[in-house]
């Protein structure tokens, strides 16, 4: 079976404000399947966030992603633009 993952990427207002914001989500991402993997920014831009989530379920990521709580955490995280992505493990190059 392969794993899929949740890839994101959100350019922010202010990463502390972000972060801070983001962590309060934990549990509403956790009842949406995802599990946190990982967070990182960019050196070059440091407002420029990426995070991965493996995916329980891509409805139930979807849906939770399209609800209006997502949309008001994007709003207070200060998320100026951004996009997920679902991939799957290609099992190493």
């Amino acid at each position: 079976m392969l794993m899929t993952y949740m890839l994101c990427r959100n350019r922010v207002a202010d990463f502390a404000q972000s972060k801070t914001v983001f962590a309060a989500h934990a549990t509403a991402h956790r009842d949406a399947g995802l599990r946190l993997v990982g967070v990182w920014r960019s050196a070059e831009e440091p407002n420029n966030v990426f995070f991965m989530f493996d995916v329980a379920s891509m409805d139930r990521a979807m849906a939770f992603m399209r609800t209006p709580e997502a949309e008001e955490g994007r709003e207070a995280s200060g998320v100026l633009d951004g996009e997920f992505h679902f991939v799957e493990d290609a099992g190493g190059y």
